[in-house]
């Protein structure tokens, strides 16, 4: 069950009402975010600053096209903000929300998840 807290923040903000079933709906778009590793490797290359598409591609080794869907799923669901300078647009992580959340799947990794790789 929904901590109830989370379904009057959400309807409180959007002033609608949510159902319990939509919010879960909410949280799979959100992890589901996160199963891309390509999504993955963006979020981690976005910690070390803002990049636009053509240095993430290059980095990345990935075509143009595709970093540009992750960046739009990115941006769809907060994980990263987007300044326009000029002609380039520059893609951030999201510092207030995910920047600490990352930090705080970095922990949680290293001390219950990581050591499953050697198993």
């Amino acid at each position: 069950m929904i901590n109830k807290a989370i379904l009057q923040h959400f309807e409180h903000k959007h002033h609608e009402h949510f159902t319990e079933e939509e919010i879960y709906d909410a949280y799979k778009i959100f992890f589901g975010t996160l199963v891309s590793e390509s999504r993955l490797k963006i979020i981690n290359l976005l910690r070390h600053g803002r990049k636009n598409v053509s240095e993430i591609s290059k980095e990345l080794k990935a075509d143009q096209t595709s970093i540009s869907h992750d960046l739009a799923r990115l941006k769809k669901c907060g994980f990263v903000d987007v300044e326009i300078n000029g002609k380039f647009r520059y893609y951030k992580l999201n510092e207030e929300t995910i920047k600490p959340l990352i930090e705080l799947i970095d922990k949680h990794m290293s001390q219950y998840c990581i050591h499953i790789l050697k198993n």
